[in-house]
């Protein structure tokens, strides 16, 4: 059995607040290489708080954050980036004027080596490799997503579901190590919500990313994640396997004050 000194990433005793709201109240986690796991609780308990403490989006006022064992709680969020955490938003983030492989592109060149300077001069350098950027995009990324037919599609003409899951290709173009998802499966109908859950366990199986995930659709929490952490108000509340989280009291009282806790209110 793996212990607290497996985690690839960990947040202790993370406090932030906005005026006299806390936000964050001590959140104390961590998630396993290889895991899905599940961040879930109440609107306004906290959640995506965390992944912006995460990813230095928020500056919490106290607390510490590692990755891979190195302290990352004052790093700007592009050196966090380059180091192998990527990330999606409840919110589509694109550049809505651009194709999907232009988008997906972007998300690769935290990586590309050829600088500015070098591109002007060395401009066959710069282009072999964008050139490997792009193959690699369309052999993996696009293909494991299914979404070859729309590459070349302007992204303001696609459907929202769609366009969720180029959000996704973008993020997996960064090679991410820890992949953190704010609600990937908001929006869809359930054919789309089938789809992106097995995009999930794709990129976690076949891949071995580590997913970090925030969703309301107590469905896919209960069906793809190792572990669970809820929230409350700012507080961790229970931290287990799906189905001790099912049926945990706290968990019970935080969403329902019911004996038991059923998929379709959960995220309610």
């Amino acid at each position: 059995m793996k212990t607290k000194e497996d985690y690839q990433l960990q947040v202790k005793d993370i406090h932030l607040s906005f005026g006299g709201i806390m936000a964050l109240n001590g959140v104390t986690t961590g998630v396993r290489k290889g895991e899905i796991f599940s961040i879930i609780g109440p609107n306004g308990a906290g959640k995506t708080c965390l992944l912006n403490c995460i990813n230095r989006f928020y500056h919490p006022e106290r607390g510490t954050i590692l990755f891979e064992g190195r302290d990352i709680s004052r790093m700007k969020p592009h050196k966090i980036a380059g180091m192998g955490i990527a990330r999606t938003f409840q919110n589509v983030e694109l550049f809505a004027h651009m194709t999907v492989l232009d988008n997906i592109k972007l998300g690769a060149h935290v990586h590309l080596k050829s600088g500015f300077l070098s591109g002007g001069i060395y401009y066959g350098k710069s282009r072999n490799e964008e050139l490997q950027l792009r193959k690699e995009i369309e052999e993996k990324i696009i293909d494991l997503l299914e979404i070859e037919p729309i590459r070349k599609q302007v992204v303001h003409t696609l459907p929202y579901g769609l366009q969720k899951r180029v959000e996704l290709a973008r993020a997996l173009a960064m090679k991410p190590r820890v992949l953190l998802l704010d609600e990937p499966a908001t929006g869809m109908n359930l054919e789309e919500t089938e789809d992106i859950a097995r995009f999930i366990l794709d990129i976690n199986e076949e891949w071995g990313i580590t997913i970090i995930l925030i969703e309301h659709d107590m469905g896919v929490v209960m069906d793809i994640s190792d572990r669970i952490c809820v929230l409350d108000f700012g507080l961790k509340i229970a931290e287990g396997k799906p189905q001790e989280i099912r049926h945990d009291e706290n968990v019970i009282k935080a969403y329902l004050g019911e004996e038991d806790i059923t998929y379709s209110r959960l995220g309610a």
